[in-house]
């Protein structure tokens, strides 16, 4: 058969060999020979055999390195894919995570280190490892020492949307709002009183950022970085709204209600965050205080995964920083653009006619 989506799904399509059977009946049309029920019960057996044969694999680490490596891409289909497998297929997966960056690791090792109090799955999505490896979202987990996954394939993001838990355990993505991390009541008396203090700048900076941010938030998934994006939970990641506009046939239509309802977090312990606040209730309408907030948003969505609508913007705004930083005064350099202007320009047609003329006379 050219075509043997009746015989094997499509995600094991790298698998060849042959099927022996007693039971076909070859004696009638092909068209009613692919409508027979003994092919389902070919497909199944197939499956089967083949979830057995990757057992198999699986149990030698190096020849199972090489297998992920290769066919990989195929057995997260089969999560997209597959709702009868899925489980089955789920025990195959292997990532890189900030407890084993350079080895792959499985959900079921992922699952044998979790903290006694940790009763979730964490992982982020991303271009690259070095990028994940390095994002905003993964410091307090890795501060606290909760192991996150590194996803770093297009596919992890259509798989990962079927594959919702695993061995009872829920599958949390770090870049999504709604992120609650283990917290005892020292902390959680702590974050209620941070929220409650930085509640103004909150306020400020939603009025400044308006409709480019649903809320503005106090985090607690920051460690060094003043703020990030955060996007809704059942919307778009920045890596899946990367991935769809890459696409060289998506629909627009979709990228208006899909694309990622961001929320901007502050971290209440940086120094900006603190110094801004502090500028915020001495000055509300302090001019440089919406020139920061916007520099500090647009640094954040580059920092999570965004792009920025207008490059052109940020460009100058960081241009201005680098004048303030050299103690340029924006005047003296306007006059400076003036007077290279005035230099600049061409003599007038009546001068070049009258010096020519004294040349002749000369």
């Amino acid at each position: 058969m050219d075509n043997c989506e009746d015989i094997i799904p499509e995600y094991l399509n790298f698998v060849k060999g042959v099927v022996d059977s007693e039971d076909l009946p070859l004696n009638i049309s092909r068209e009613m020979l692919q409508q027979n029920k003994i092919l389902k019960v070919i497909k199944k057996n197939l499956v089967k055999k083949c979830m057995e044969l990757f057992d198999d694999i699986a149990e030698d680490k190096e020849n199972y390195k090489k297998f992920w490596e290769q066919f990989g891409k195929n057995l997260k289909l089969g999560i997209h894919e597959d709702s009868t497998h899925r489980k089955k297929l789920a025990d195959f997966l292997r990532y890189h995570s900030t407890a084993s960056p350079e080895e792959f690791t499985s959900l079921k090792d992922y699952v044998s280190r979790m903290k006694e109090n940790q009763s979730d799955i964490y992982y982020i999505t991303g271009e690259s490892k070095e990028a994940v490896a390095n994002s905003v979202f993964v410091e307090r987990l890795q501060k606290r020492g909760f192991e996150v996954l590194y996803m770093c394939d297009p596919i992890d993001e259509y798989a990962i949307q079927q594959l919702k838990e695993y061995d009872g355990k829920k599958l949390v993505c770090v870049t999504k709002e709604g992120l609650e991390l283990p917290e005892d009541e020292d902390e959680k008396k702590k974050a209620e009183e941070q929220k409650a203090t930085f509640e103004a700048l909150c306020k400020v900076m939603k009025d400044i950022l308006d409709k480019k941010v649903e809320k503005v938030l106090v985090s607690n998934r920051l460690v060094n970085s003043p703020c990030c994006i955060v996007t809704s939970q059942f919307g778009w990641s920045a890596n899946m709204e990367r991935i769809m506009k890459a696409q060289a046939l998506r629909d627009s239509s979709t990228m208006g209600y899909m694309a990622a309802k961001k929320n901007l977090e502050v971290n209440p312990d940086h120094s900006v965050i603190k110094t801004l606040k502090d500028r915020v209730e001495a000055d509300k309408n302090d001019k440089s205080v919406k020139d920061l907030v916007m520099l500090l948003y647009e640094t954040s969505l580059l920092a999570s995964g965004f792009s920025l609508e207008d490059p052109q913007i940020h460009a100058n705004r960081i241009h201005r920083m680098i004048k303030l930083g050299l103690g340029i005064d924006e005047e003296d350099d306007a006059a400076a653009e003036v007077e290279c202007a005035a230099d600049d320009m061409p003599p007038l047609a009546g001068e070049e006619d009258e010096s020519s003329r004294m040349e002749e006379v000369d």
